[in-house]
């Protein structure tokens, strides 16, 4: 962005230069010239800074809403002076930890893991749940530990310490994490999903054929929905997670997951697409389609978490010939599972959803290994956030009269068990009424369950739209209560 708003000035002032070479001092200079010049320097600078400042907001935005965790504020407070001062204290103690710390056997020449030798010193802007469920006693506890595919605890959190506005602040480097830093994990899993580890189980539901969903339901759905979306991540069991993977994992992870690629048929068939070695014609048929995954940068969780050393090696994508089915390769997760399609048929969406899960367990366990799975916590994955069932079912719904007031869709959503987001996000409104409809929930209930509930939910969503169309006034809090 500097660099472009660098061009746009050195452009104008060129533009005056050759002006002035091309009339000399001894020739009469038209009169509008100057102003012409003028003009054109000042709109192209203007434009440049507009621009530049346009695009930084929407670079801002989306990236707020790609990291793990965090939700996108317009009324957060400017930090005042003092907290200034204690982030710049701060920091100065992350780059002498930095400096003092050894080599790590999983570092890279772009990024190196940090051991931290005394309990990191929180401040204000620390905002995650590591940062409030870490106490002297746990780090005492904890600081010396590491897994058997030497993932530290301090590997474990330095996402969060580096990065104080993530939500959860911690990364799980393999399976082993979730047994031996278990007193760190099951009270982030406590404050972010309001479930017990301790005391209940998980349980998992992947047959369609429990899902009540009518036919009168679909007809009523595809009045409204625009497109149906299922997606969760799965790992495979003996590899270590991204974050804590070396090359020779990730690589095995890749050929368990195309294995299973190649054993899809019918309308799962479909191609790989290597991100390495992708062609250009690829590359631009996928962004099109907004299936390619990008490098994470820096200020997210990935990128500071260590999940995107060796980029872009061993990762790619998967889509079916249909365009339904999709899959990422080695990106937060082993595999990121997307089921989609246009309209509002969620079982047909579900089922193929249960399909692809299914048939890269079989690949797994072809290859002597499994899905990464506890009765306690379900299905695992890097982060905590994603737990449980790691499943998110969403439409993408017209609702124009509901449209109207975001701050009473959300209360109707939430009486639902439902999570709105409009077009930037959460907590923002939504361009030509559509907006995006997910289960809040993922661990706790199972996949069955949860896409019951959005089901169920969105169902009563569209009654309480249709009784605002039909009676001018009625505010959606009073509909709501009358479909409870």
């Amino acid at each position: 962005l500097e660099m472009f708003t660098q061009r746009v000035t050195n452009f104008s002032r060129q533009a005056y230069g050759h002006a002035r070479r091309h009339f000399s001092s001894s020739e009469k200079v038209p009169g509008n010239i100057p102003l012409e010049i003028g003009l054109g320097i000042g709109m192209g600078m203007v434009g440049g800074f507009l621009l530049r400042g346009f695009l930084n907001k929407e670079t801002e935005s989306w990236q707020s809403k790609r990291i793990t965790g965090t939700k996108a504020s317009s009324g957060a407070k400017a930090p005042s002076s003092s907290d200034k001062e204690a982030m710049a204290k701060f920091n100065s103690w992350v780059e002498a930890q930095r400096a003092a710390s050894p080599a790590d056997p999983k570092d890279t020449p772009d990024f190196k893991y940090i051991q931290f030798t005394e309990m990191p010193p929180f401040t204000s802007s620390h905002k995650s749940l590591m940062s409030k469920v870490l106490t002297p006693s746990l780090w005492a506890k904890y600081k010396d530990l590491k897994t058997s595919k030497s993932y530290s605890f301090s590997n474990a959190i330095q996402c969060g310490v580096l990065k104080p506005h993530l939500g959860v602040g911690f990364t799980a480097g393999d399976e082993e994490c979730f047994e031996l830093f278990k007193d760190m994990i099951y009270p982030i899993v406590q404050g972010w999903h309001k479930f017990d580890p301790y005391t209940q189980t998980h349980q998992s539901d992947l047959n369609p054929l429990n899902l009540k969903f009518t036919r009168e339901q679909q007809l009523k759905f595809d009045q409204y929905v625009v497109s149906t979306r299922v997606r969760a991540a799965r790992n495979v069991s003996g590899f270590a997670l991204p974050p804590g993977a070396n090359p020779a994992e990730r690589a095995g992870v890749e050929n368990v997951l195309t294995q299973a690629f190649n054993m899809f048929s019918g309308e799962l068939s479909g191609k790989y697409y290597p991100l390495g070695s992708m062609s250009k014609e690829d590359e631009d048929f996928l962004q099109s389609n907004g299936f390619l995954f990008q490098k994470p940068g820096p200020a997210q969780l990935l990128g500071v978490a260590g999940a995107a050393r060796h980029w872009p090696d061993n990762r790619g994508i998967f889509h079916n010939n249909n365009r339904t089915a999709l899959a990422w390769c080695n990106e937060e997760d082993h595999c990121r599972i997307i089921s989609m399609q246009s309209g509002g048929d969620v079982w047909t969406v579900f089922a193929r959803f249960c399909k692809i899960s299914d048939t890269i367990k079989k690949s797994a366990e072809q290859n002597g290994a499994k899905l990464m799975y506890s009765d306690r916590l379900g299905f695992l994955g890097t982060c905590p956030s994603n737990l449980g069932t790691g499943l998110r079912a969403s439409v993408m719904i017209k609702v124009p009269h509901l449209n109207k007031d975001p701050k009473a869709l959300e209360e109707v959503c939430d009486a639902f068990d439902l999570q709105p987001r409009g077009s930037s996000g959460e907590h923002s409104e939504a361009v030509g009424g559509k907006w995006d409809i997910s289960n809040k929930q993922r661990i706790g209930f199972s996949e069955v369950q949860l896409v019951q509930k959005m089901i169920d939910g969105v169902t009563k969503l569209i009654t309480i739209e249709e009784m605002l169309a039909n009676n001018p006034g009625m505010t959606p809090i009073q509909a709501l209560q009358k479909v409870k």
